[in-house]
């Protein structure tokens, strides 16, 4: 069963259009072709060849010759996606946008209307993304994988931040097995690639006292991006930086839903330490790192302590006392 059409998300048809284009790339298609294939008129096929170029799809043509694409683009969509992950929790429920303002804002809403669990949102652009503590996330167009899961755990809801490490680990080994290079984790919710971020997760649920109705994971990765506007420059890179090459989006998001559906069951199954223990040892982070700490009360200097049994940091400050991070921002001390 396909997902109902959500306002905004992408027309089946639109995507039927590039599988089209794709899976004759090279050729030229009339667009009175595409047209009956895909059942719209001309006038609709230029609009949305139009729409293509301007996420960065290289198609090339005019109306009265055809069209044809110059490469295979990588754009996740969802037909494409659903035969990758074929059995996946993952493959059922795809809503994809060319553009919306945020993927958590619309997985929430599914949410709250009974969507069930292994939803996944996606979007080529996000014009409101958001990170922790209110900030914005940089969605650049056709640039990064920026996507949002809907699951319903059975845990309890002070359990639910480990889903935000848990993610943690799963794109640190999805990058690193796609990429080869070496991904860092800084508590709780960065991806760090020589001391710079490529990825962050913002999680967020729904719960009542005692249960967790549903959560949302947020996850947004730096992939393609050649370079990052103003003071994010000197805070943010990605993997194409990083490798000096291009990297396949499509690759990438497989790998990670993949490790996270893998994790996420183990996570169910054997509970907090399976998370806990691997993020210590996969985190610099977890021990002996100087670290400043800004939480809404105080700013302080320590060196981290390792991870508390919920996976809450410690860190022992430098007058000696050891204090747990409920909340706050944790940073390097330079």
């Amino acid at each position: 069963m396909n997902p109902e059409p959500l306002p905004g998300t992408t027309d089946r048809r639109v995507a039927g259009l590039l599988t089209l284009l794709a899976e004759n790339a090279t050729i030229v298609i009339s667009g009175a072709r595409i047209a009956r294939e895909i059942g719209v008129s001309r006038s609709t096929v230029w609009r949305w060849v139009e729409r293509l170029r301007g996420l960065g799809v290289k198609v090339k043509g005019q109306a009265a010759t055809g069209y044809f694409l110059e490469k295979v683009p990588d754009i996740l969509t969802p037909a494409v996606l659903k035969q990758r992950l074929k059995g996946s929790l993952f493959g059922k429920r795809i809503y994809h946008f060319f553009k919306t303002d945020s993927t958590n804002r619309v997985a929430f809403e599914l949410g709250h209307a009974g969507e069930a669990e292994g939803a996944v949102v996606l979007a080529e652009e996000q014009t409101a993304g958001r990170g922790r503590a209110g900030r914005t996330w940089h969605s650049e167009r056709a640039a990064g994988v920026y996507l949002t899961l809907l699951l319903r755990p059975k845990l309890a809801p002070v359990q639910a931040p480990l889903l935000t490490m848990m993610a943690g680990l799963s794109a640190h080994t999805a990058v690193e097995a796609v990429t080869g290079l070496a991904v860092d984790l800084k508590w709780p919710n960065d991806l760090i690639i020589r001391g710079k971020k490529a990825g962050g997760i913002l999680t967020e649920m729904h719960a009542e006292p005692g249960q967790v109705r549903f959560v949302i994971v947020g996850i947004g990765l730096n992939v393609n991006q050649e370079q990052f506007p103003g003071e994010l420059a000197n805070v943010a890179t990605s993997l194409r930086q990083e490798t000096g090459k291009p990297q396949s989006r499509m690759e990438l998001l497989v790998r990670l839903l993949r490790e996270f559906e893998s994790d996420y069951n183990r996570f169910v199954r054997e509970g907090v330490a399976s998370v806990v223990k691997r993020f210590e040892v996969l985190s610099s982070y977890a021990h002996g790192k100087r670290v400043s700490v800004t939480n809404g009360v105080e700013s302080y200097l320590g060196t981290t302590a390792g991870l508390g049994p919920e996976g809450l940091l410690q860190v022992e400050r430098d007058d000696g006392r050891v204090v747990t991070v409920i909340a706050g921002d944790v940073a390097e001390a330079r």
